[in-house]
């Protein structure tokens, strides 16, 4: 069965960083009563997730997307250095929940990455140069995994805060796009579905076993995705994306 985590949402969300999108009020019942609808589909019987809820970290303000804390292989995971100062003490304990399930390794300064940036795709990890994720990262990621096989891919992007913003991945062969957002050419191998344009936010989906879980934002790049085979567990995460969060963004899956 697999792991998810997660972490409550914090008091102080409504201070979390913003990039790349004009800043509106969260409410944060709201927003915490849609992180509750994604934990209960986490752990729905199509996705089958046993999760572990950390609590909230009160002085963290963007600590619910516990994603860019880390991301996991199935030989190690890693611990990243977020690029946003405010969220660097975030990585602590992440690590701590980590690793009674699998070995970690550390990012080092000079290096920043957030998990959003990283796709990982078989034996090629592929990395947004973004606003918080640096060269250093990729060069310290292909020194840390090369035993393990894996190569790190720097991917050039705009207009969006993480890589998977712009792309993720709907299976081992299948991702889904927004190519107005990243040099794509990265990606040609791979059968590629792209987002309405009209809906340019609608390429982070999270698949867990046959299912994927879909933003309800975006209902005619589901209609792709159903057209195209795909079952979604839709879930309303409209606040949590005021603070630039999707579906990927707030759990660390461990298969």
């Amino acid at each position: 069965m697999p792991i998810a985590i997660t972490r409550q949402i914090s008091p102080r969300f409504n201070e979390c960083e913003i990039t790349h999108i004009e800043r509106t009020p969260i409410d944060l019942d709201l927003a915490s009563a849609q992180h509750e609808d994604y934990v209960r589909a986490l752990k729905s019987l199509g996705c089958g997730c046993d999760v572990v809820e950390l609590p909230a970290e009160p002085d963290l303000p963007d600590s619910v997307f516990v994603e860019d804390a880390a991301f996991i292989l199935p030989e190690v995971g890693v611990i990243t250095r977020p690029g946003a100062d405010s969220r660097k003490p975030e990585s602590e304990s992440i690590a701590r929940t980590l690793s009674p399930f699998i070995k970690l390794v550390y990012l080092q300064e000079p290096a920043t990455l957030d998990g959003g940036d990283v796709l990982v795709l078989g034996k090629s990890i592929f990395v947004g140069l973004s606003t918080r994720s640096n060269q250093e990262s990729i060069d310290q990621l292909n020194e840390l995994l090369a035993e393990y096989g894996y190569f790190t891919i720097g991917v050039q992007m705009h207009d969006c805060l993480h890589l998977k913003t712009a792309v993720s991945r709907l299976d081992d062969s299948t991702l889904l796009i927004n190519k107005n957002w990243l040099d794509s050419h990265h990606f040609e191998n791979y059968r590629l579905i792209e987002i309405d344009p009209e809906e340019p936010f609608a390429a982070n989906c999270l698949p867990l076993g046959d299912l994927i879980i879909y933003p309800t934002s975006f209902p005619k790049t589901s209609t792709r995705l159903e057209e195209a085979g795909y079952r979604l567990v839709k879930v309303d995460v409209s606040e949590l994306a005021k603070a630039e969060g999707a579906v990927t963004c707030c759990s660390l899956i461990l298969q």
